[in-house]
């Protein structure tokens, strides 16, 4: 039996969970995600974990941040004067934006804090910081 290594293409279902139990993301419903190992299409840990398993096979893993979606970093959080944000702009909290860096790349940012004098945007992957747990069946190996 074919098993997951660098090269093959595996399709898995899975439900990954917060530490609380709250699902952020599940191919319940959905065809199988499809990915090549070795690609770097998914999160390493995820990826490790799937490691040498087959058709068939499995598994429920949980994943620390270093392995998924890094540290929550503190100076990806940004402060901007609420009068350089264009009024046509939606700051409801927890709206994504993409903003320009200076080096004029966009950039995924969340409104997290809203005064009448700034408004806060955090760049942080939204699951940085959090241990994952992932719930998976392996469904294709190529």
């Amino acid at each position: 039996m074919t098993q997951a290594k660098p090269g093959t293409t595996v399709s898995i279902h899975y439900t990954g969970t917060l530490p609380d139990g709250t699902t952020f993301d599940s191919s319940e419903g959905r065809d199988p995600l499809t990915f090549q190992m070795g690609e770097g299409q998914i999160i390493p840990g995820l990826e490790a974990a799937l490691s040498g398993m087959s058709v068939g096979d499995e598994t429920t893993v949980t994943i620390p941040p270093e392995e998924a979606y890094g540290a929550h970093n503190p100076e990806a959080i940004q402060q901007v004067p609420r009068e350089a944000v264009p009024e046509h702009i939606p700051l409801d909290l927890g709206t994504q934006l993409q903003v320009q860096t200076p080096d004029g790349r966009a950039m995924p940012v969340v409104v997290t804090e809203v005064t009448e004098e700034q408004v806060t945007l955090d760049a942080n992957h939204p699951l940085a910081g959090k241990d994952l747990t992932f719930a998976v069946e392996v469904v294709g190996v190529e």
